[in-house]
Order: C-alpha cells, then structure tokens, then sequence
C-alpha cells in the first residue's frame, strides 16, 4: 500500500473512509522504563531546578510522554517527518496532522516513578470524519492504559486531527480572546531551542517544530509550531510551580489554534476556591486563546 501524501488532498471519497474506519478496535502494546535520564533533560529544557532524579522518584504530570516513543528507521519516515501512514494508526492521506487534544486519569496511589517497568496498551477507539470550510477532519480517537508491577497507574484517551493542506485563499478562522487577569501567569519565550530540545526528547521527527522552510513553504504556517503536548505540560508546570507537592488526579486539554517561535505566549491558572481544580489556558501575544485546559488535584 501506498502511504506517500498528497499535498493537495482536501476530501476523502467513501470508499477511502470505510478502509480507514476498519483500523477502529485495532491495540498496540508497548514495553518500557522509566529511566532518569529523560527526566532530568526534561527538567533542565522546562528551566526546572529540581533535584537528579533517581529511582523511586514520581514522575511529574504528562511527563510519561518522554517513554514507549516510536523509533522507525530513517527510510520510513514520510515528507513531513513522521512515519509513513499506516501500522497502528490509519494511513490518512490528508497532510496535515495535528495532536488536538486528551483527557488523563492518574490512579490513586500507583504513581509512575523512575525505576518502573511500565507496559502501554493502546486501542484505537474511533475514527470519525468530518467536513470543514476548508477540506475534510479526520478524528482519530486512540485509548491508553499504562500499568507498572504495581497494576493501573493510569489512562489517557489521546484526540489526533488529520486536515487538508493549507491554501493561500482559504479563510483564516478569527481568534478566540482569551480570559484576561488571572490569578496564575507565566510568559514563555518559545524559541527554536526550546522546541529543537523538546522534539529531540520525544523523538519526534515532525518538521513543522524545527525545519522553518518546510514550515512556511509547504505547510503554510508563518512560523515554527508550538507542540501541543509541551504547552499543555508547561500548564501543568504552572500548577507545580504555584503549588508545589500538588498531585493531579485528571487532566483533560483541547488545542484550539496554533502557536509560533514568532512571539511570547502566556500561560494562565485559575484555581477554583478550594485549589481542587484548576482553569488553565495559554494565549498568544495578541490575546488569541491557543490551548484550554483543566487540571483536578487530590
């Protein structure tokens, strides 16, 4: 089967749905462990000045996306720096893809911690399309349970968006504003080493977070892209920071547009009046909301 993109695929016929909707219910499972290594090299690229990890050390919050990485070899990465499409996840042929958003659920006392030998199973749960003003969604829904020696330590359901290229005509969707004045603010300086660090960590080959020429002159963006997933982990360091020790019992995220290396974005918290639950979004330089967020805490 061929998993090369199109650049220029905007829709999906029936036919090509169907294929894609028989990869729902297909499972993954992964072993790894939680080495120190990543920790500290996580610890030191979020400016952290946190003590060596070593084993027995909890693993912060979303920092588990730093293990079960996927490793393909060099011939078997597609144009945009990902595998080819296919294997576990379907071979959508949009260009375009896009970590969109999750909810998390840690259990009561079964942290990971650094030594463990953790084991992920993955389940594609759904795979549902849709027609936007600008080219068909794909949504790709993916579950996964993590569990150490000690049973279920937590489950994640991961949303993943598939989208047409972009077009020099196509509308741009106005801005969200995003809440002003709240209670907990951080401003982040999203430079080119921050996100080379990051991808680096997570192996993630995607060239929209490094390769500025491929960014602006094939995928269209103005800038080099923000990853999701490290915004939505500065949020939680926002929580960590103002509230030390805090655990979090769930946590749940939605990216709403992207964010670029071009300017600084701001990171928000409003804890509820009993801090068991925190409001957080970041917003970018023009006041756009980026990312919306809820944190529950024990």
């Amino acid at each position: 089967m061929d998993h090369s993109l199109d650049p220029a695929a905007r829709t999906l016929d029936s036919a090509s749905l169907a294929h894609l909707k028989t990869w729902v219910g297909t499972t993954e499972t992964l072993d790894d462990t939680v080495t120190a290594a990543p920790v500290q090299a996580l610890s030191a690229t979020l400016d952290r000045d946190d003590p060596p990890p070593r084993t027995g050390t909890p693993l912060p919050p979303l920092w588990h996306w730093l293990y079960f990485l996927p490793h393909p070899r060099q011939s078997a990465l597609g144009p945009d720096g990902h595998a080819r499409r296919g294997g576990f996840l379907p071979p959508v042929p949009l260009p375009r893809r896009m970590w969109a958003g999750g909810r998390l659920q840690w259990q009561p006392g079964n942290p990971l911690v650094v030594g463990d030998a953790v084991r992920r199973t993955s389940r594609i749960a759904s795979v549902t399309h849709r027609a936007g003003r600008t080219g068909d969604l794909l949504f790709v829904q993916v579950q996964h349970a993590v569990h150490n020696a000690r049973g279920l330590a937590l489950t994640e359901e991961h949303d993943i968006v598939y989208r047409a290229a972009a077009r020099a005509d196509d509308p741009a969707p106005p801005p969200m504003p995003a809440d002003q004045g709240a209670a907990w603010q951080r401003d982040i300086v999203p430079d080119d080493v921050l996100l080379f660090r990051y991808s680096a960590l997570t192996f993630n080959g995607h060239r929209i977070h490094y390769d500025r020429r491929y960014v602006t002159e094939v995928e269209g963006y103005p800038g080099l892209v923000v990853h999701g997933p490290l915004i939505a982990t500065l949020l939680v360091d926002l929580v960590r920071r103002q509230r030390p020790g805090a655990r979090l019992k769930g946590f749940r995220f939605k990216a709403v547009r992207p964010v670029f290396d071009l300017h600084p974005f701001g990171l928000h918290g409003a804890p509820s009046a009993d801090v068991q639950e925190v409001r957080l979004w970041a917003s970018d330089h023009e006041g756009g909301l980026v990312l919306q967020a809820t944190a529950e805490l024990w």
